[in-house]
């Protein structure tokens, strides 16, 4: 397959982030029904963090089975399994904290201007100020920042498959991410359900770019080359970051009442989000 062909499949099954962003827009919803949405949001972030965590570790597994197994891999020794170990252990550590102690730098920081430049502008003046945003839409661009990273590693397995000749391989994760993308979308806007304004087209359309365009990126360096190391420090980069955000969106709701609503909806996501994962495996991927 030529190189277009195979950045082509990797815009595919990033694209599909954009089919649960438009839901960030809906107003005039009860509040049982946003702390729902808010915790269907929870759900499939849930999963997600058991699902990077899940494919990161089994690099760091592979090493370990290749120094204990009954026939060690020759050359190979602890130190191998124990800086990938390292890796992934940093990477969550970073992914996480770092966010912790962003967020308690966000008080004292002072915007550019003096006036806000309006509810859901996506100017880049704008992330200058990113305090003046409401808690929702600051929880929505971490979400995308994590979930881009999580799908520049999905980006990055769809691009060696096709680079290796797998073309069958490649078209199916690019399904099977494509329908974890379509659900990832409303994971991102979540968090803005409980919002007085409306996020603008414009803003959507850049968290979309933040959480699937990476999909595309990691699909051009996945077809130049294969790294695990690469692959381990992005996933578990995301999993720190979407853990972060999973329990800034549990303390919301908690907030909110309505716990009968929090639980069906962590309920409702969990179940979306292994759906989807069944669907790929049901494929064969």
């Amino acid at each position: 397959m030529s190189t277009g062909g195979i950045l082509g499949l990797g815009a595919i099954a990033g694209v599909t982030i954009f089919i649960g962003l438009p839901v960030g827009r809906m107003r005039r919803l009860s509040p049982p029904v946003r702390t729902l949405l808010n915790a269907i949001a929870i759900g499939i972030l849930t999963f997600l963090v058991w699902d990077v965590l899940t494919h990161g570790v089994e690099p760091v597994e592979s090493r370990l089975k290749m120094v204990t197994g009954d026939h060690p891999s020759p050359g190979e020794s602890w130190w191998g399994f124990l800086g990938m170990a390292g890796l992934l252990a940093l990477g969550l550590g970073l992914g996480l904290l770092s966010l912790v102690y962003y967020d308690r730098l966000l008080p004292r920081r002072k915007s550019v201007g003096s006036a806000s430049m309006g509810p859901g502008a996506a100017a880049v003046e704008e992330f200058r100020t990113a305090p003046t945003w409401s808690p929702g839409r600051r929880l929505a661009l971490t979400i995308a920042i994590g979930i881009g990273l999580h799908n520049f590693a999905e980006g990055l397995a769809i691009g060696q498959a096709a680079a290796t000749g797998a073309i069958s391989l490649a078209v199916l994760l690019v399904i099977g991410f494509g329908l974890h993308n379509a659900t990832e979308g409303f994971g991102i806007v979540g968090p803005m359900a409980g919002d007085e304004d409306r996020p603008s087209w414009r803003l959507l359309g850049l968290l979309g770019l933040i959480g699937g365009g990476p999909t595309f990126v990691g699909t051009a360096v996945g077809q130049a080359f294969t790294s695990d190391e690469v692959s381990v420090a992005f996933l578990s980069l995301a999993a720190g970051s979407i853990l972060y955000v999973v329990i800034q969106l549990v303390g919301v709701a908690l907030r909110a009442g309505h716990k009968e609503m929090l639980y069906w909806g962590v309920f409702l996501g969990l179940v979306a989000g292994f759906a989807t994962d069944f669907v790929v495996t049901a494929a064969g991927v």
